[in-house]
């Protein structure tokens, strides 16, 4: 049951996991703290099927600077000044006590209403780099919340508004993490786990199956693979494990991705924010491989603090042969305290009390 009186908390995040997943973590944690809390996203809504523990998900009307046409530009304004008018509507009847934006152009309209309407605003950065719409808003908001201690462009007036809280990871992570990590030996079973999400997935089915079919034959043996890949690349993918002898599980979607992760001996990925947080927070070893183009190098910033600290391995895209990562992957599963050594290094940078830090923030502003 709510409670009508409490304070109400409107979380304002796009439709991607990396928004997404850090907005459900503060959710979650509000909701124990007894506020009311509402989620505005932007049409694309909850397509990773996560039930978002919020009292009311809004639809509010957003757009990205695509391109930089009059015409796109036009069209990208007249809809974000729509998203602005229906988030000023809806922050008169929730009567919001703050408004936190994680970041994209979805949160543009909830946090520029807040401040039209004089409501308490803070923003949630993700990545090692503030990124374009987070950007633009940091100014206007009254505080800005950090996965890492140092973000790019994050600096002058609007560091004295930063606080360094950690990327917040959701509870089935939390409980994930108290799953120690052990290295195989000679002859266990090696659990592999690769994923791309919706960037990466394609690349990751074109590099990984060929450079796995490279390793010595006892090694292939001993592999449990299990990767995601997009559903029209699945066959094509499954069909190469085969031939090579290796065992794979390959589907589209993993709902329960923290617990195959914590399962895992080693993750080959790409270095989105929620990607970092999780292997930190549970404390697994992995093989980074930004996404290459990435607005701002974002993945890149992520993956190398990661790499320094010993808990990973970043390898950039147009260096990543099948022969290279063969080769990483022997030197590897041959080692396997390396691989003890990166999930130590990987857990003791993690923050998995990075929402506690959050929600006080919150509160803080409510207060």
């Amino acid at each position: 049951m709510h409670n009508d009186n409490a304070p109400c908390v409107l979380l304002a995040a796009g439709g991607t996991g990396g928004h997404l997943f850090p907005a459900y973590a503060l959710a979650e944690e509000l909701g124990r703290r007894g506020y009311l809390v509402d989620l505005a996203t932007d049409m694309r809504g909850d397509r990773y099927g996560t039930g978002f523990p919020a009292r009311k998900i809004h639809q509010i009307p957003s757009a990205t600077l695509a391109e930089k046409t009059p015409v796109a530009l036009a069209k990208t304004v007249w809809t974000l000044s729509r998203g602005v008018g229906a988030a000023v509507q809806l922050l008169g009847e929730i009567r919001p006590s703050v408004v936190v934006g994680f970041g994209g152009y979805p949160t543009f309209p909830p946090l520029l209403a807040a401040k039209l309407r004089g409501v308490k605003t803070a923003l949630h950065e993700q990545n090692a780099v503030l990124g374009r719409a987070n950007k633009m808003l940091a100014p206007r908001v009254d505080a800005i919340a950090t996965s890492f201690e140092t973000v790019k462009y994050l600096d002058g007036a609007l560091r004295e508004k930063a606080h360094f809280t950690g990327n917040p990871v959701r509870d089935v992570v939390i409980d994930c993490a108290a799953l120690p990590y052990w290295s195989p030996g000679a002859t266990d079973a090696i659990k592999l786990l690769v994923f791309g999400g919706s960037q990466g997935a394609r690349y990751f089915s074109d590099a990984v199956p060929p450079a796995l079919t490279l390793l010595p034959e006892d090694m292939r043996g001993r592999l449990h693979v299990i990767q995601q890949a997009r559903e029209e690349d699945v066959d094509r993918v499954k069909s190469a494990y085969a031939n090579a002898g290796i065992f794979a599980e390959v589907a589209p979607f993993f709902a329960n991705l923290p617990e195959i992760m914590a399962n895992s001996q080693l993750v080959i990925g790409r270095a989105g924010a929620s990607t970092i947080a999780e292997l930190t927070v549970i404390g697994r070893p992995s093989i980074l491989v930004p996404l290459p183009h990435a607005l701002d190098n974002d993945q890149l910033q992520n993956a190398a603090r990661l790499a320094e600290s010993g808990g990973a391995w970043c390898i950039e895209q147009n260096t990543l042969s099948p022969e290279r990562l063969a080769e990483e992957l022997w030197r590897l599963f041959s080692t396997p305290q390396l691989l003890l050594d990166a999930a130590h290094a990987a857990k003791s940078v993690g923050k998995p009390d990075a929402v506690l830090r959050l929600a006080d923030l919150v509160g803080e502003l409510t207060g």
